[in-house]
């Protein structure tokens, strides 16, 4: 459906004013499209979609809360059923010696809801291709990507429908992944700066893999088979062909193998350690260190251009919103102008955040008199977007009387927060001495009354602190503080604990409810040793610390979301080429944990996969092919899987574990790393100025487009005209 001429007149191309607009305009349609154009703007959206009133309507509703809440359910829904299909991972152990059958659902019961969720798929893309037009969506990879996903799952759905569920495999499990990465922008600018950071990061590890080779070729020069047994161990585990050699020193490379590796040469001969000692020294710390510097370096230029991209989409729904509202008066003059009250109407529809619409509504009033904005003007009060919220407190209460007065005074001093922390220590190490003293005890013979009146005297303490607190800063006041919050709701709870204690439990308490009085007692100091937390806050850099971890939490979704990405889709895989591959002993099931252990130790060989008792470790189910690929990534011991999937299957399951090992240890957590030293850096630079207590007051909301905005540039007037012109579905006259 075609929209309707917005702007009539005509002007000289750049000059950014319309002289008239169309005579049939309807100012209603103006404002929808200036109240869409500003929330595309809040939440960076494309603004190249249909401007009618009813796909305008349309719009709103798909990105409503509800439908987006469900389109994200729907996604979670489809990504879990990987967990209850066959193979099932609802059981209690993964260790197939001790494995009850999992449950496993009937036929059409887990395809019922896959057929749910792909159905609600083909409604969101349905509604995605009509918003933007058809030119729009043959220029999109993503939706076509996205049209060519949910034909192939709809299709293998079939198949497995008409073979009762029998199929050996699944092909749209792999591409279930496909649908979160489509649904989050972000995530898509992180995978595609990640593609363009791959060829830097290809360059080293080319220069890796060759520092291996090397030294792998003087390894087995070095270690080659002598006519003296004796001298012939280190060839014999270590480098008795290529891909044994190759092996050896690429587990050498993350530190796994260490010293186990180079212990039969070196105690041959001493000098043998220089060799291991520079294969180390130049892979581990140089070469993979300065992969680190080279992903930090790279990502971050190339996400910084991802990140200009989406300030223009924002700078031009902003753009876009004034020259639509410029519609509602005849421009007589040479400057197009937009009305207050208008701008006004606008805002109070815009979904947005209650902070930031009282920013840019009181920074509107502040031309009221005039009645009118400019193009400068209107785009000013926008910026109020891109700055950060300050928490204001509330006031002090206000006592009449002198002596409340001081007494507020004193209770609101910094220092009754160091006596409260001083106090909160104290009762940690009253609780760690009682423990150790208690270590050798049973539950039974445990005497639990001394800590009872120790924890009562300390929360009590921790109640008073409350109360006073309260009283000096008013509820507002002190609920207005996160860390008062935590403090005072673990208070709380530590006193209805307490007292449950003594009701229930009054001496002489019978011997048989002494476990369940242990049980209580131990969740009181657990809830304690947790609230010693409170001293976060009151230390700058534990503070800065702290908050970067929290930062990291809300803005890395994306990298997140990748990362689940990639373990689904390696565990899909894993499942497919190694389910079943490991079997423990016949008869082991029956045997005890200490008996298994005293038979591995006598007839495994140390270190194995089945000497260290590994058999959780599989890739049996959807949930165990999850930690074990997690293992993998922690790269400890790592070796003992690879050498186990490649005697029980073949030497090239070794091209997965490594594969495996370079996405997720060597890319993406060295993507972390560099992500945590950005957001840090520029936590530490905002605030090393800051005192312990502005640290505390102020709170910034720091996101991925604030960490770079001193980077970012302003798109000029010419380059938002030109994005203005190119609007599919907008038709300006200029």
């Amino acid at each position: 459906m075609e929209t309707d001429p917005l702007l009539g007149g005509s002007t000289e191309f750049g000059s950014g004013r319309a002289d008239s607009c169309a005579s049939d305009a309807d100012d209603e349609l103006y404002l929808q499209q200036a109240v869409v154009f500003i929330e595309d703007a809040i939440h960076y959206r494309s603004i190249n979609h249909r401007v009618d009133a009813g796909s305008l309507r349309m719009y709103r509703c798909y990105y409503s809360r509800l439908c987006q809440w469900v389109l994200a359910a729907t996604i979670t829904a489809v990504l879990l059923l990987a967990f209850v299909e066959r193979p099932s991972s609802l059981s209690r152990s993964s260790d197939p010696r001790h494995r009850s059958e999992p449950w496993n659902p009937p036929c059409g019961l887990t395809e019922s809801i896959e057929m749910f969720c792909l159905l609600v798929f083909c409604l969101d893309l349905a509604m995605k291709s009509y918003l933007i037009g058809w030119e729009e969506f043959k220029k999109c990879k993503w939706l076509i990507s996205y049209t060519v996903v949910l034909s192939v799952s709809i299709i293998d759905w079939v198949l497995s429908i008409s073979m009762l569920c029998h199929e050996n495999l699944r092909v749209r499990r792999l591409f279930r992944p496909f649908f979160l990465l489509q649904n989050s922008s972000l995530m898509k600018k992180t995978l595609k700066c990640i593609k363009r950071t791959l060829p830097e990061i290809a360059s080293v590890i080319l220069l890796l893999a060759l520092h291996l080779c090397l030294f792998t070729m003087i390894g087995m020069l070095l270690f080659a088979k002598t006519d003296d047994q004796q001298k012939n161990e280190e060839w014999l585990l270590h480098f008795r062909d290529l891909p044994q050699s190759i092996t050896s020193l690429l587990v050498l490379l993350t530190t796994a193998n260490n010293p186990d590796v180079m212990i039969p040469a070196y105690s041959q001969n001493r000098g043998y350690s220089i060799f291991f000692i520079s294969f180390s020294v130049i892979g581990t710390y140089c070469l993979m260190n300065l992969l680190t510097a080279i992903i930090y370096n790279q990502f971050r230029g190339y996400l910084l251009m991802s990140l200009q991209t989406s300030v223009i989409r924002r700078r031009v729904g902003i753009r876009a919103a004034f020259q639509v509202l410029s519609c509602q008066r005849s421009q007589t003059g040479a400057q197009v102008l937009v009305r207050i009250d208008a701008v006004l109407k606008v805002m109070s529809r815009v979904k947005m955040k209650s902070y930031y619409r009282d920013a840019i509504n009181a920074a509107v009033q502040a031309h009221a008199d005039v009645g009118v904005m400019d193009r400068e003007q209107f785009r000013k009060v926008f910026d109020e977007l891109d700055k950060d919220r300050i928490t204001e407190h509330p006031p002090l209460p206000q006592y009449s009387s002198v002596v409340l007065q001081k007494l507020q005074l004193l209770c609101s001093h910094y220092y009754l927060t160091v006596l409260g922390n001083a106090v909160a220590l104290t009762n940690v190490m009253c609780i760690c001495t009682v423990l150790v003293l208690n270590s050798e005890k049973t539950t039974v013979e445990r005497n639990n009354s001394n800590l009872e009146i120790i924890n009562l005297c300390f929360i009590l303490y921790y109640l008073l602190e409350m109360s006073v607190k309260v009283f000096a800063f008013g509820w507002r006041g002190y609920l207005s503080y996160r860390n008062n919050i935590f403090d005072g709701v673990l208070t709380v709870l530590l006193l209805v604990l307490q007292i449950t204690i003594f009701i229930k439990y009054t001496p002489p308490s019978p011997v048989e409810s002494n476990s369940s009085l242990w049980e209580l007692v131990r969740l009181v100091n657990m809830l304690i040793v947790f609230r010693f937390l409170r001293i976060i806050p009151d230390i700058k850099l534990m503070a800065l610390v702290a908050s970067t971890l929290m930062d990291l939490v809300k803005n890395l979704r994306a990298f997140a979301g990748i990362l689940v990405v990639v373990y689904y889709v390696f565990a899909v895989f894993g499942i497919w080429l190694f389910e079943g591959a490991i079997k423990p002993p016949p008869g082991s099931s029956g045997l005890s944990n200490t008996s298994l252990q005293n038979i591995s130790n006598a007839t495994m060989e140390c270190g194995t996969y089945e000497q260290l008792g590994y058999w959780p470790n599989n890739f049996d189910d959807f949930a165990a092919a999850i930690i074990l690929l997690y293992n993998v990534m922690i790269v400890n011991n790592w070796q003992a899987f690879m050498d186990a999937y490649s005697r029980y299957t073949s030497e090239w399951s070794k091209v997965y574990f490594v594969s495996w090992w370079l996405t997720s240890s060597v890319m993406w957590v060295n993507l972390f790393v560099a992500l945590i030293l950005e957001n840090f850096i520029y936590k530490w630079d905002r605030s090393h100025s800051c005192s312990i207590t502005e640290v505390e007051k102020i709170q910034y909301e720091t996101s991925i487009q604030l960490m770079f905005r001193e980077q970012i540039q302003e798109p000029t007037e010419e380059e938002l005209l030109c994005e203005l012109h190119r609007h599919p579905h907008l038709h300006l006259q200029w």
